[in-house]
């Protein structure tokens, strides 16, 4: 589309020498769900592509950004004792959530079963998973409200998931292997707990103080942030650290080995200015799709790691979709523009922009996305969304 290639020789031939490298030792995955995800996976038809399993359970995360939000734009709805969002949304949550979880432990067995194994599936699920990363902190900012959970500390929460997100392709960057991390699954079931929870007490039992005159939403962010720290971050480190030592990984000289996290850093640190220094306070004015842009650059930024990561070939130390971004904010931040023209921006002029931004940048996330799977597909000779039949072997 618009002749536009986002793959160059090198990541195709980095592709097909690729050869997925991972290690599970999380006990809830290794000795619960894999054995019931094997035998799940064999109800499914085996004309079932794994990508369709995969986009099934990303699309029931989009299901649930768009319906709470279309009862609780602005995180206020729990702010008052009447919330305004019906229980059975909270349920249907849940369900979504589980789906998508189960779904996206399926997939990859899926793949074996039908002989589809390939860069592309892993790929496709790992960008999906990037965008989800940011979906799902989002709407669960409902539970809490902007009263117990300002929209500042929001943004502290959703780049704390970005990081624990992040860190794991880093590392798999430099060391060549995925060490799946043990809080995503804790954090799946909590989710949906929590959302189970909601629909059965109602949302004002994330109001209560339990000690010190801590709210839910403190101990929200203590256990996210805290669970990075102790589970994933040292050991993320270690495992680095380690690569080196036993020169089993990837040996890159140490600015090399760090390059990944510039365009993450550069996309922290606009967003914190924009968010600190909106000089209308744009944060507290459209946080949902200020916080829905920030997890679509995420999304990009990660995505292109991950194609680094998979074709072995130099990771971007900026994101071209930032441009926009850093203009966004010198207006939006800085005196000058006032000073030039004589008029200060107005906050709906703001908001008019933050929403035509996020437009942009979500359609030209998509055209990424979608270029990436249609020339790897025209590479590979597959299809996205079809099995075909001499792929099919036993599982």
């Amino acid at each position: 589309m618009m002749g536009i290639k986002y793959l160059s020789q090198a990541h195709l031939k980095g592709f097909e020498r690729y050869k997925y490298n991972s290690i599970d030792t999380s006990y809830l995955s290794v000795y619960v769900m894999h054995p019931l995800w094997n035998n799940c996976v064999k109800l499914l038809p085996k004309w079932l592509a794994p990508n369709i399993i995969t986009f099934i359970g990303f699309l029931l995360t989009v299901v649930n950004f768009l319906l709470i939000a279309y009862y609780d734009w602005d995180f206020t709805a729990a702010n008052n004792e009447e919330n305004t969002i019906p229980s059975w949304v909270w349920s249907v949550a849940a369900i979504n959530i589980l789906l998508y979880y189960n779904l996206d432990g399926m997939d990859g067995k899926q793949a074996r079963r039908t002989g589809t194994s390939g860069p592309l599936g892993e790929l496709f699920d790992h960008g999906l998973d990037s965008y989800s990363a940011g979906l799902i902190p989002i709407y669960m900012f409902s539970l809490f409200g902007t009263d117990d959970l300002p929209p500042i500390r929001m943004f502290s929460v959703l780049w704390t998931v970005f990081l624990n997100f992040y860190l794991t392709h880093v590392e798999k960057y430099n060391t060549g292997i995925m060490f799946l991390p043990w809080a995503y699954d804790v954090t799946m079931w909590g989710v949906s707990l929590t959302m189970f929870i909601t629909t059965l007490l109602g949302p004002s039992i994330w109001h209560y103080r339990i000690f010190f005159d801590l709210s839910m939403a403190n101990m929200f962010e203590f256990v996210l942030i805290g669970s990075g720290i102790i589970t994933s971050h040292p050991i993320i480190l270690k495992n680095i650290y380690m690569s080196y030592k036993n020169k089993t990984g990837k040996m890159r000289p140490i600015l090399e080995a760090v390059r990944p996290l510039f365009a993450f850093l550069w996309l922290f640190v606009i967003t914190l200015i924009w968010s600190l220094y909106s000089r209308n306070g744009i944060i507290n004015l459209e946080p949902r799709i200020l916080f829905l842009l920030f997890g679509t650059l995420f999304s990009n930024i990660a995505s292109r790691l991950i194609v680094a990561q998979m074709s072995d070939t130099r990771c971007d130390a900026f994101n071209i979709l930032m441009w926009p971004l850093v203009a966004t904010v010198a207006i939006s931040c800085f005196p000058w523009y006032k000073q030039l023209w004589g008029v200060d921006i107005a906050a709906d002029t703001e908001r008019w922009i933050v929403q035509a931004l996020t437009i942009f940048v979500t359609i030209a996330h998509l055209h990424y996305g979608q270029g990436v799977v249609r020339e790897m597909c025209d590479h590979f000779n597959i299809r996205c969304f079809k099995v075909r039949e001499n792929n099919d072997k036993n599982f």
